[in-house]
């Protein structure tokens, strides 16, 4: 059983230590923020580079598992004349995570939403989503005025969308968001709504909105800068 461990926990290093670089940095960070899954040509625009310099990181990004590729023709382009279809960069879909010495906060984090979810009272939920309020208004209150870099701390990748809205992108539960979807929405509703009310968002509210690859809360009338 150690053994297994110990092959694991060098295989994750050997993935995470890909991002080392500065440069495969940048192109992750491009590559998760996009709306659409870029091609090379914007994914090297992006990070200053060369297109064959951006095809050999982000290759190694798809090596380490961080990455993962399809292929699909440019917009506008149809036909038999159209060419080949491109390669496009995804985020993968997993965690890494990597703790010395080994700790497991993953299966104690799934006792506990799983306890949750078997209350038939309810009451174990209220409690767990006014404790998760309280936490966002916490770190509201001391975010010095800056809605998004708070939001971001909390793992959320916020992003304003053209409606003046503030998308998250990312969900910093996803693994438990999988099995117990339920609780953790509620939770994360009332944690970004408490964010908010600590910052002083007194027209923002937070509300359900499920998409994929999306945070399931969207935020409303928020000003970013508070």
């Amino acid at each position: 059983m150690m053994g297994d461990e110990s092959s694991l926990d060098a295989d994750v290093l050997a993935r995470l230590s890909t991002l080392d670089d500065p440069v495969r940095q940048r192109l992750y960070a491009y590559v998760r923020d996009c709306d659409q899954p870029p091609g090379r040509d914007q994914a090297a625009e992006a990070a200053g580079i060369s297109r064959s310099l951006a095809a050999y990181h982000l290759d190694k990004l798809v090596d380490a598992g961080l990455l993962t590729v399809g292929y699909a023709r440019p917009p506008g382009r149809t036909g038999p004349g159209a060419g080949r279809p491109a390669k496009i960069y995804f985020r993968a879909d997993r965690d890494l995570a990597l703790t010395v010495p080994p700790r497991d906060y993953e299966l104690l984090a799934r006792l506990l939403v799983s306890s949750v979810g078997r209350d038939a009272t309810g009451a174990v939920r209220d409690a767990v989503n006014r404790a998760a309020y309280d936490a966002g208004h916490d770190a509201g209150a001391g975010s010095q005025g800056d809605l998004l870099a708070v939001l971001s701390r909390c793992g959320y990748q916020p992003r304003t969308a053209a409606d003046d809205s503030i998308e998250l992108c990312n969900c910093p539960f996803h693994a438990l968001s999988e099995e117990h979807r339920d609780v953790v929405c509620g939770l994360n509703l009332h944690l970004i709504q408490g964010v908010l009310d600590g910052g002083a968002q007194q027209r923002a509210h937070a509300e359900p909105s499920f998409r994929p690859n999306r945070c399931c809360v969207v935020i409303h009338n928020a000003h970013p800068d508070m």
